[in-house]
């Protein structure tokens, strides 16, 4: 269990590390690549959709099932799951919409102007989308370090999607930190640092619910997480891929994000 443990921390670390690759690409990259970011957005989406749909909500019923029965069992596991999305989305709420960090920005946005822009405004934009981003994490790495104490092979492609999903929102906390100050390491570290909410969160969540961690509150949590990636995916992920290309760009990630997922939890 304690390696287990390990590899479900050092996945959401790495998954919210690459808030730190969007940022990087905003530096390297001349133009950004819409088309697949845009892909990229929508196969994250499906993978998060599919897994949640087909795998921990049947995982979830299953076991709260077979402990409490097929209809006690069925209540207890929609409500878990609609239980995450009004978490998820009391976060959104709280956030005041002109500060929402999810409007997606390409690497060309920071240099479309030369003239003398209010440098404070665009600075403070940056580090209120950095401590937006900080917020929206903190769950996003509970789900992801909860999954891997369930399953690693579940997990893996989880982390993998939510890093996806932390790339577009680097560029969009480095851009305008940039701009701002003419500083790219300080751009960069503003980046960085709002991914580490993924592991803090997973750290916090495991001190919490480690102690009283059993087989129902686990069969709730996968219900929970289920809800929570389902809104993130349709509130987040979807409009956003759809803003970065065309709507068919979108949705072709979607269907190959489900494939994917598909054929992973065959052979794993």
């Amino acid at each position: 269990m304690d390696n287990q443990v390990l590899i479900a921390f050092g996945l959401t670390l790495l998954a919210g590390l690459s808030t730190g690759i969007g940022s990087a690409i905003a530096f390297l990259s001349k133009q950004t690549n819409k088309v697949l970011l845009s892909v990229s957005l929508g196969l994250s989406a499906g993978v998060m959709i599919y897994i949640s749909f087909v795998e921990l909500l049947a995982i979830a019923f299953t076991d709260l099932a077979s402990q409490f029965g097929e209809t006690v069992g069925q209540v207890y596991t929609v409500l878990s799951f609609f239980a995450g999305i009004l978490f998820i989305m009391l976060i959104d709420f709280l956030v005041p919409e002109k500060e929402n960090p999810h409007e997606p920005l390409g690497v060309e946005d920071a240099k479309v102007s030369k003239k003398p822009l209010e440098h404070a405004d665009l600075k403070r934009v940056g580090v209120i989308t950095a401590l937006v981003l900080a917020i929206h994490n903190f769950p996003e790495g509970m789900v992801t370090f909860l999954s891997g104490l369930k399953s690693i092979g579940v997990a893996i492609p989880i982390a993998i999607a939510v890093a996806i999903h932390n790339i577009p929102e680097g560029i969009s906390v480095s851009i305008p930190i940039y701009y701002a100050t003419g500083d790219k390491k300080k751009a960069f570290w503003t980046s960085f640092a709002s991914g580490l909410a993924e592991p803090i969160g997973a750290l916090v969540g495991y001190l919490i619910l480690a102690p009283i961690l059993n087989d129902t509150l686990m069969a709730c949590l996968n219900a929970v997480i289920a809800g929570i990636m389902v809104y993130i995916s349709l509130d987040e992920l979807l409009p956003t891929a759809a803003k970065y290309g065309k709507h068919h760009h979108s949705i072709l990630g979607v269907v190959l994000g489900m494939a994917l997922m598909a054929f992973s939890l065959i052979i794993l």
